[in-house]
């Protein structure tokens, strides 16, 4: 791997969390601080050859220590994707490098303390709105005749944020709402390009139905996603225990998938598909920690769709027919995700590790 001089990187900063509240800067050289507001609570030297964090400041609070380790830690991969670990080095912190284990942040390696991306990446506190929340326990039901495990209340407003390092922009998701995005779903709706695919297009009541019936439906839950705020796209998602795509392939209790629109032609194209589809995707594992796997069902037609499906790490598993359409089974499974870090543009990725 070709590690560039620290010596060569400029100011830059790096927001944490769905509502910006930790910000890491890089001041210049390796030296980075953690900062929430204007006040700065952890310092941190990042050393040569590139792969050691070396911790000095550090808040006596556990709590914040490891939201500012996780925070430094999100940057710094975000900075640079092609860093497979970090050794951390806490000097006397023995509280806090056996809460950092605890929580799952780091791994030993013989005497040293690592960071590895995708163990990071599967802690929710850095991008999700909730993520204190436990998953529901699990009790399960019967709804028109499919057995699942009951689903836990549906959140509104924001529920996931990340900052995107090769965008300079924020993507978030929010829960739609009726009032607020009627309008832009009407719109987009009737764009020729997606009724193409969604044959959804009509007027603005039968919108104000659709969305309704999506709100109200205990498997689904609709999301508007926005670049620093600006919306962009629909995305429905939806247990598949208890969607139409059960009867096609063995459907684990929390399996999960997704329709989308992109409704602004702005944002159409691989730039930006290379952030909203994997931070979608890291929002659905993230959001239940017991989903394994991510199902689609684009139409059989729909080639680039597929092609920009298979890039992003599903697997086609087959064609099979839904009453309305021809459709492509696509699976994408955790450990992949993770293991193989796609939550990274393909380009960017570290090569799988054997």
């Amino acid at each position: 791997m070709n590690k560039a001089s620290s010596s060569a990187i400029g100011p830059r900063a790096f927001p944490i969390g769905p509502h910006s509240a930790m910000t890491v800067v890089q001041d210049g050289g390796g030296d980075l601080r953690v900062a929430v507001g204007a006040t700065t609570v952890m310092r941190l030297r990042l050393e040569e050859p590139l792969d050691r964090l070396k911790l000095s400041d550090t808040p006596e609070d556990l709590h914040l220590a490891i939201s500012a380790v996780a925070a430094a830690a999100e940057a710094v991969f975000g900075w640079r994707p092609t860093l497979e670990r970090l050794v951390l080095d806490l000097a006397a912190g023995e509280s806090l490098a056996r809460e950092l284990m605890n929580h799952g942040l780091v791994v030993t390696a013989g005497t040293e303390l690592v960071l590895l991306p995708e163990l990071l990446m599967q802690r929710p506190n850095n991008w999700l709105v909730n993520a204190e929340q436990p998953p529901l326990p699990q009790l399960h039901v019967m709804t028109d005749g499919k057995r699942h495990p009951r689903r836990a209340p549906k959140p509104a407003g924001k529920v996931y944020a990340r900052f995107i390092p090769w965008l300079g922009e924020v993507i978030s998701f929010r829960v739609a709402d009726l009032d607020k995005d009627l309008h832009l779903l009407h719109r987009w709706m009737n764009d020729p390009r997606v009724d193409a695919f969604w044959n959804e297009a009509g007027d603005l009541e039968k919108h104000r139905r659709y969305l309704s019936g999506i709100l109200s439906d205990p498997h689904m839950l609709p999301l508007i996603g926005c670049f620093d705020d600006e919306p962009f796209g629909y995305f429905e998602l939806y247990w598949a225990k208890e969607n139409r795509i059960a009867p096609f392939y063995d459907a684990d209790d929390y399996d999960r998938g997704w329709h989308v629109v992109v409704g602004e032609d702005a944002y159409r194209g691989r730039r930006y598909i290379s952030a909203w589809l994997p931070s979608l995707m890291h929002y659905m594992f993230l959001d239940d920690c017991r989903t394994q796997r991510i199902v689609g069902e684009p139409a059989a037609a729909h080639s680039q769709q597929i092609r920009n499906l298979e890039v992003s790490g599903f697997a086609k598993i087959k064609n099979f027919d839904f009453p309305h359409k021809r459709a492509t089974l696509v699976t994408l499974l955790r450990e992949r995700f993770f293991g193989d870090r796609l939550w990274l543009p393909a380009a960017t990725a570290p090569a799988t590790r054997s």
